[in-house]
């Protein structure tokens, strides 16, 4: 008998669709290392969201694990290497929560153009600061995608139906794909001197990590919006707090962070500076699908 252990919080079809198949399924969640490390060691697959952290220790106690999936698109919490080099596939579930992510990260553009979570904070305390909260309109605004895959191009889409002029930076978005997307292709320091708004929408690689820092932040328009649903370590955090006290940036709205869970951050509390605690595929939907997809 093939047998599952689901480590983290999933809808209940993915123990469903489980046991439909024949596959002997446990659901044992908020479990140490420790536990996991005794726990492993009998299944031939593990199932992960963002919690559980299959590392090195992990792996190399599963004597019988042949494959790790994780419900979501990023792998940042498995260790491909250990797992490679061990014969052991990982694999993710890169459609189920494009939508959610994009439509996060178009809320989040929303909430720095009119500093709505500013405004209700300040209203639900007595207040009534309406020349405090004075916004801008998108229409007519320029954004700019460091990246433009499944999410990114999800985020172009909606943004061009608000009458927002989108341009984008991919190596790999090719002139057909950015002509079918309705995208303006553009280099990278293009892409910084010529944007209203930034949203990130690439994965965290050697290549990408701090992608933003002081070097890029120099290139990009006085006043310049940052938006970041992607990778948390796609920023350096340092750098972006000096350009938001520099003046250099109006606006910061992070889902994501370079230390998660985040319960202490330098850009906590600063007052242009939106936060939520890594929502990108947090909807009924989403968790739905990346669940039946795993």
């Amino acid at each position: 008998m093939v047998n599952v252990l689901i480590s983290d919080s999933l809808s209940t079809h993915a123990k469903e669709i489980f046991l439909s198949r024949g596959i002997d399924v446990d659901v044992k969640t908020n479990l140490s290392e420790e536990d996991l490390v005794k726990e492993i060691k009998s299944y031939n697959a593990l199932v992960v969201r963002s919690s559980t952290k299959v590392n090195k220790k992990i792996i190399e106690a599963a004597k019988n694990l042949k494959v790790v999936g994780r419900a979501g698109i990023g792998v940042d919490n498995i260790d491909i290497k250990v797992a490679s080099k061990k014969g052991v596939i990982v694999m993710n579930t890169p459609f189920g929560n494009s939508i959610t992510t994009a439509e996060h990260a178009i809320a989040l553009i929303f909430s720095l153009a009119r500093k709505i979570p500013q405004a209700s904070e300040s209203t639900h305390s007595g207040k009534w600061e309406k020349s405090k909260f004075m916004g801008s309109e998108l229409f007519g605004k320029t954004l700019g995608l460091i990246g433009c895959g499944r999410i990114g191009s999800i985020v172009a889409n909606r943004a061009i139906g608000l009458k927002i002029k989108v341009m984008a930076y991919d190596p790999f978005l090719s002139d057909e794909s950015a002509k079918e997307i309705g995208v303006t292709k553009v280099d990278f320091d293009e892409l910084l001197r010529s944007s209203d708004y930034i949203s990130l929408h690439t994965p965290f690689t050697d290549t990408t990590k701090n992608i933003i820092n002081k070097e890029s932040i120099n290139k990009m328009k006085k006043g310049i919006y940052i938006v970041n649903c992607a990778r948390g370590g796609l920023i350096d955090e340092r750098d972006l707090l000096n350009g938001l006290n520099e003046g250099k940036i109006a606006g910061v709205a992070l889902d994501v962070f370079a230390d998660e869970p985040a319960h202490k951050n330098i850009l906590f509390g600063h007052e242009k500076v939106i936060v939520t605690p890594h929502l990108g595929a947090s909807t009924l939907e989403a968790q739905e699908n990346v669940s039946i997809q795993v």
